[in-house]
Order: C-alpha cells, then structure tokens, then sequence
C-alpha cells in the first residue's frame, strides 16, 4: 500500500541519522534510579493502581520486590499476570491508568510512581535460565488460534501453561499482530516485538503458521471441525474510508500501512516522505503518525481533528508528544474534499469547520484548504469482512462490526471463542487484549475439561 506514494521524494537524511530520530521514547530506569523510585511506592493496603490494571498485575507487590532487590521475583509476578509485560511497560497508557490511580498523584505532589518504566526495569533486567512458567501435564487436546497479535499470542501461552496444544494461524509473516506492525516505532525500539514472542514460544507447545487468512486459504468450518476449540484473535485489518471522491488518489494513505512500512523498513532514507503532510484523526495511531513523518523529514505535518481537544481519544500524554514534535493540530474540522492536481495526485485537502450545536456536531458552511503531498487517514479501524465470510463465520453474532461475546469471551457458536480488538468490550488497548486472551484461555480450558469430565 505504501506503493502509492512512490512518486514522493526520499528523505535528505541518511539511515543512520534517522535511526537516531527513532531511539526509545523514554529512556529506561539505571538500577539506581530503580530504587529510588521503587521506595517513593507507599505499597497501598487496596493498591488502586492494581484495581485498574486492565491485566490485573499486582502493581504495589512488584515494586516491593524492586525495592527488596528481588528482580527476578518482581519480573515473574508480572508475567504471571502479563506474559507480554515488557511491551505494555512501553506502550501502555499507564497516564490514564495505574499511574493516574496512584495515591501519590495529588495537588500538593502530582508525580505518581512511575510504574510503567518500573515494570519495565524488572522485566529488562531478570536474570530468569529457561522459561520462568512450566506446562501442566498435557490434556491431550488441541486450540487453533486466529491471529498472532497480543490476544492470540496471550491465549495461546496461557493455553500451553495449562497443559494444551496450540496452533497459531498467522496472515502476516511476522508474529507480534500490532507490536510489530502497528506501533510507532520509537516506543518499540531494537526488534523488542520478535524477541518477546521468542520468549513467549519458549514455554513449549506452541506452533506458528505464517501466511494463513481467515476468509481466504483459512476456513473457520475447517479448524472448527479439525480442533477442540477456536479463538479469534483478528484484530481490527480494515481502515475507515472517509467517503470522498479521490481517496484512492496517489498520495492518500491510511496511517497504518504506512506504519508498517516504517517499522519493517531495513533502510529509512527509502522511504517516500512528503515535504507536505496532513494527518487526519484524533487517536494515539494518528500521533503516532504524524511524529514519525515528522521525523522523517517532513517540513510541515498538520494534525486535523472534527470535534476539540478534549475529545480526542489520544491522551494528553500523546498530545504533547505531538506538540513537542513540532506537529501542528487543527480542530474542529471535518475533511469535505481530497484536492487532486492535474496529473490526478494528492496536493492537498478542502475541509469545512465544525461547530457543537444541541450536542450534535454540524457544518458551518465555512471552508478552507490545507496544502499537502500526502494526506494519512487515521479515523479508525473497523473488521474485515472477509475473514468472517464462510458459512460458519457469518452466523457470529456482532455488536456493530465487532463480534459478540459473553462474560467468558465465547461468541454464539460453541467451540468458539474471541478477543482483543475484534470483540465489542474494550479500549482497544495492548494491555487489554492480553487480558482477553488470558481469560479466554482459561474459559476454554474448562470448558474442555468438562467436556471430558461429561464424555
């Protein structure tokens, strides 16, 4: 998809000073620094930094573990929760969550404990020989998983923790789903994604298949007769279309595929990047879009929002991230008309202005024009459609263009299960699909030993 911007320049920059452009975006803890963070902890009797963790890690327990020089221990005690903790701890919106629970985050202090690069600290830093988790004896049945993102990868560690087989089916030729095509790629840094699924497959019992495509050379009829279970692990792989005539124009993108081709890009100054850009979208995929444009090269990058600030579903976090990058962010305004020149290629954007009126957000009629080379959609992801094409798949019920599943993440075919961005509860959030594959893992565990315990 990248492909359709080839007819912009490459960046002025070499490799090796892009690459500089792209080092962690917070750098980690030293062992000092550990500690004196760790000891600011006030290890809270109901710890609400716990309560809100999505993957229910016990927050105070692991700093105490840092703070008693216990590493390993703190380390184990995430992974218990998170077996991909070392990516949360640096993509987790912990200024929304744990951190923003912590006691210590008040008026007359306002520095919470900063939980995520302590997590990070312990994790970065065990000293674990092997796998830190054994396999229970093996129960003898087999899980096809549906995607090798954070839910799918989460499902299938707790499965094989539990005694099962797994095979994974993967559409991409890399595993890690989002980690490793998705996020920006200064907060995942030095293939960090790789090497945590390496670890991950480390428990033993898992099997990956790359290449495999729900709707396309992978039936869900077909593995749900051939295995003792399903989970669904898809993801969200279609990006919103604005509905504009043009939007298939040389020049205009969805942000995601451009993500990709960054993160995957074995050389940066290939890369095609636009002295012009706009970036259209209010959530963290839209900043981290137009930052890494930025850091690419770009000269002008413009940020454009529908609603204000203060409904943008990036956090303020991200939002000053942005604003120290030099992207410039423009609200209340909705995209109206993709401006094409006369070769038929992208040279900017018409967008009209937008005001609230009875809580409904309505046009003004007043309109103006944002010059660009390239334009990047981030409006949202929603399901592909074919992957739940065959027969079975299409008789999953849905809450809009997610699937429907109850408390237990089973949807309405039995056998068959689903998490992470793909089913309708959530914050589409990392941390949130690892949660659902825990738990579904755990649901289909027992659901197949009373299974047996019934035969």
């Amino acid at each position: 998809m990248i492909a359709t911007l080839t007819h912009l320049p490459q960046p002025k920059a070499t490799n090796a000073e892009l690459g500089e452009h792209f080092t962690d975006l917070a750098p980690p803890l030293n062992a000092r620094q550990a500690a004196i963070e760790s000891a600011r902890c006030l290890y809270c009797y109901d710890a609400p930094c716990t309560r809100i963790c999505p993957s229910e890690i016990d927050v105070a327990s692991f700093i105490r573990n840092i703070h008693d020089h216990n590493v390993n221990g703190a380390a184990v005690g995430i992974l218990k929760q998170n077996i991909l903790g070392g990516s949360c701890s640096r993509v987790c919106p912990t200024e929304i969550l744990c951190e923003d629970a912590c006691v210590r985050n008040h008026d007359a202090e306002g520095q919470p404990v900063k939980i995520g690069l302590l997590q990070r600290y312990a994790l970065d830093n065990m000293t674990i020989t092997g796998h830190p988790f054994q396999r229970a004896p093996s129960t003898g049945k087999t899980i096809a998983v549906v995607g090798a993102g954070p839910a799918g990868l989460s499902c299938a560690h707790r499965l094989a923790m539990l005694g099962n087989d797994v095979v994974i089916y993967e559409a991409q030729e890399k595993s890690g789903g989002l980690n490793e095509y998705g996020i920006a790629k200064y907060k995942l840094t030095n293939d960090f994604a790789q090497k945590e699924v390496e670890f991950l497959l480390g428990i033993g019992g898992i099997e990956v298949r790359h290449g495999q495509t729900l709707g396309g050379n992978l039936q869900l009829k077909d593995l749900h007769a051939q295995y003792d279970a399903v989970f669904l692990g898809l993801g969200l792989g279609a990006s919103r279309r604005l509905g504009l005539t043009g939007e298939d124009a040389p020049g205009l993108l969805a942000a995601v595929d451009y993500i990709s081709g960054l993160r995957q890009a074995a050389d940066l100054s290939k890369l095609p990047v636009p002295k012009r850009a706009i970036v259209i979208g209010a959530g963290n995929t839209a900043i981290d879009m137009a930052v890494q444009i930025q850091r690419l090269g770009a000269e002008e990058v413009t940020l454009v929002y529908r609603r204000g600030f203060e409904d943008m579903s990036a956090t303020p976090h991200e939002q000053e991230i942005a604003k120290a990058n030099q992207v410039r962010m423009r609200t209340w305004a909705a995209p109206q008309q993709v401006l094409l020149d006369g070769d038929g290629k992208v040279c900017g954007m018409r967008f009209e202005n937008t005001v609230l009126e009875n809580g409904r957000l309505i046009g003004t009629g007043v309109t103006f024009e944002l010059p660009a080379d390239a334009v990047f959609k981030a409006i949202g992801q929603s399901m592909d459609d074919a992957s739940l094409a065959d027969a079975m798949a299409s008789t999953i019920a849905r809450d809009g263009d997610k699937i429907h599943v109850d408390g237990h993440y089973r949807t309405v075919v039995p056998g068959v299960y689903a998490g992470g961005d793909c089913v309708a509860p959530g914050q589409d959030l990392t941390v949130q699909a690892v949660q659902h594959g825990k738990l579904a893992a755990q649901a289909i565990h027992h659901d197949i030993l009373n299974k047996v315990e019934a035969a």
